[in-house]
């Protein structure tokens, strides 16, 4: 079978330490999106179990599939939960789910569960759009800003890239960071323009002085990371040309894996992100289990 370089790792686990038949509320949560679903199950508040897969043609099999591997051999099943929610794209295709829920108020309270009380500012980082979310710090949304249509696609033309390049996704953020010096990024304004003059790039003839491998796929994650920034300026007022968030930042979704985008929007918004040890790409189905 042909390697598909695009596609981060599933993964799945199940907490060993946690007894799920003493716990008095258990409740699940899972995130449908365009390219990979999440399911998240809490036990009286912590998290017990969670899975991510990849999504194929049949959106209804992918979040029952997340949901029984979030559920692992613990011999838990449907019954066992006493309330499901669901978000994300596919969000109707969750039989288990009695709830329909936004992504915006998701991915805050995801985030909440991930980073603790102190995030003001989640920025969504997802296949095909990208969210910035702004919270008072009772707990509650603020406002958001979304990305507009000809940015769409923010993870999912970089998926596009690494299998026409044949580079893992998990390689091609830490190779655009080993360069001396970022290069002017490819076209901010459509990630359909980025990738063909991504491409271009490594055409010897195209520049006076061709750029490397790496400075390559800088230039390409710079250009993403731009565009993001656009997304961040909306939400909170510019002084004197910089964007001003505060430092109390954290990433969701599948992007905020990819230290190339990471690091560059740190770099750029002068701020360190919060760090938690739980996968950023969980935080729309942990949200969707706590509201759930």
């Amino acid at each position: 079978m042909a390697r598909e370089y695009w596609k981060w790792p599933e993964s799945s686990w199940v907490s060993e330490t946690i007894d799920w038949k003493k716990a008095g509320d258990i409740r699940a949560g899972v995130d449908v999106g365009t390219t990979s679903a999440q399911a998240a199950i809490l036990c009286d508040g912590q998290l017990f179990g969670y899975a991510s897969i990849r999504v194929g043609v049949n959106f209804r099999k992918a979040a029952d599939t997340a949901v029984e591997r979030a559920m692992g051999s613990s011999g838990m099943s449907l019954k066992d939960i006493g309330a499901a929610a669901a978000t994300g794209w596919g969000r109707r295709n969750v039989s288990c789910a009695g709830k329909s829920l936004d992504e915006v108020h998701c991915h805050a309270k995801g985030a909440r569960f991930m980073y603790g009380p102190e995030v003001q500012t989640v920025v969504d980082l997802g296949a095909q759009t990208c969210k910035a979310i702004w919270l008072y710090e009772w707990d509650r949304v603020r406002d958001f800003m979304m990305n507009d249509k000809c940015a769409t696609g923010f993870g999912r033309n970089i998926e596009v890239l690494c299998d026409y390049l044949k580079i893992p996704i998990e390689e091609i953020g830490p190779k655009s960071l080993d360069v001396t010096k970022d290069p002017e990024p490819v076209s901010t304004t459509c990630f359909a323009f980025a990738d063909t003059e991504t491409m271009g790039l490594f055409r010897q003839d195209f520049k006076a002085a061709p750029l490397s491998e790496n400075e390559v796929y800088a230039s390409h994650l710079f250009a993403v990371a731009w565009r993001i920034l656009g997304v961040i300026g909306k939400l909170q007022p510019l002084d004197t040309g910089d964007i001003t968030v505060h430092k109390e930042l954290g990433f969701t979704g599948g992007l905020a894996k990819n230290p190339g985008i990471t690091e560059r929007l740190e770099r750029e918004l002068k701020v360190t992100a919060l760090k938690s040890t739980v996968d950023p790409q969980l935080a729309g189905a942990i949200g969707a289990a706590v509201l759930a």
